[in-house]
């Protein structure tokens, strides 16, 4: 596949997220402003600690200096350098010479989906294979996996991050596909998206499904309103990281297709003991390496069985969001 004209050769990005950091900086003190009050009343009161009477004029001069600081970063990043990279973006296309693809189904415990998953995707006209990697499922996902046609791979090492990182090093192998589509064998993506995904992927090196988009949500999915809002506050985060170089509304999705060249390059720099905040680690990384991203909007169904994973319940989704959103501004170490 000709994917130079889709790589950045100067791969890693050495930028200061300034809008990033400016969002955060006027968060800060928008919050100190209105918080400290509140501490200063209590502090008065218990006579814990022994506080001056200049206290408020000194918290409301740092909460300011704070929020006119981090006005003063996004303003620099949105009007000065943004225009900038614009205009060193040209738009790209470069389609594949191989349309056909091999897709790769993550599953644990997938007993009762799995078998219409591996179907599904078989019965596109683009799809030459099925490899499902198990990640040490104690039901009945291998054998009806094998006898829906698939090819199965185990996974030894548990978790989410390891499974994903498996399947697209099998995805990648085979010579004769370009592209590799990762999806989850629980049903919730179906292969009627594979032309969409197909329409974007000569425009960028990874295409990610976005589950944003209401209109293409079914009503019961395992999505709540808060992992819905919350997943989209994370992709914004993430675009702010990285302004300029796409839109970003869904982080944990597992639904992509990536060129087979850019995954070669891509594995190496990703951690797979990562756990459900992979997907996020995964656009981060690739992001910061100068590899050519674009969502593409996806239709999301009703899973067959229960959640495993960060979508179990609110609680644990919030934790996931937290090891998210602490990976993006810090370090996914």
């Amino acid at each position: 596949m000709a994917t130079s004209q889709k790589q950045n050769p100067n791969r890693e990005r050495k930028r200061i997220p300034f809008l990033l950091y400016g969002f955060l900086f006027f968060c800060l003190g928008f919050a100190f402003q209105l918080t400290s009050p509140i501490l200063y009343y209590i502090l008065k009161t218990t006579r814990f600690i022994q506080v001056s009477d200049t206290w408020n004029d000194l918290t409301f001069l740092m909460s300011n200096i704070l929020i006119w600081l981090g006005l003063l970063f996004a303003c620099f990043d949105l009007f000065i350098l943004l225009p900038y990279k614009r205009r060193q973006r040209p738009i790209i296309s470069c389609p594949p010479k191989v349309n056909e693809l091999t897709v790769v189904l993550t599953a644990y415990n997938d007993e009762l989906s799995i078998r219409e998953a591996v179907l599904d995707f078989l019965g596109h006209p683009l799809v030459r294979r099925v490899i499902v990697v198990d990640n040490n499922s104690n039901d009945e996902t291998v054998r009806k996996a094998v006898e829906a046609g698939a090819i199965v791979v185990r996974e030894e090492r548990q978790g989410y991050g390891h499974c994903v990182y498996r399947a697209l090093q099998e995805g990648m192998k085979n010579l004769d596909t370009e592209l590799t589509l990762l999806c989850e064998g629980d049903m919730s993506f179906r292969a009627g998206d594979i032309e969409k995904f197909m329409a974007y992927i000569s425009h960028a090196e990874i295409v990610n499904g976005t589950r944003i988009v209401e209109q293409l949500r079914s009503h019961d999915t395992q999505l709540t309103t808060f992992m819905y809002y919350g997943n989209f506050f994370v992709g914004k985060l993430l675009e702010a990281k990285h302004i300029g170089c796409g839109t970003f509304t869904d982080v944990g999705t597992t639904y992509k297709l990536c060129c087979n060249s850019a995954l070669r390059k891509l594995l190496p720099l990703l951690n797979p003991d990562i756990n459900f905040e992979f997907n996020a680690h995964f656009l981060d990384t690739a992001l910061k390496h100068g590899f050519s991203l674009l969502e593409c909007p996806i239709t999301f169904h009703h899973r067959l069985g229960l959640s495993k994973g960060g979508n179990k319940d609110n609680r644990t989704a919030f934790k996931v969001g937290m090891r998210m959103i602490k990976g993006i501004l810090f370090s996914w170490r």
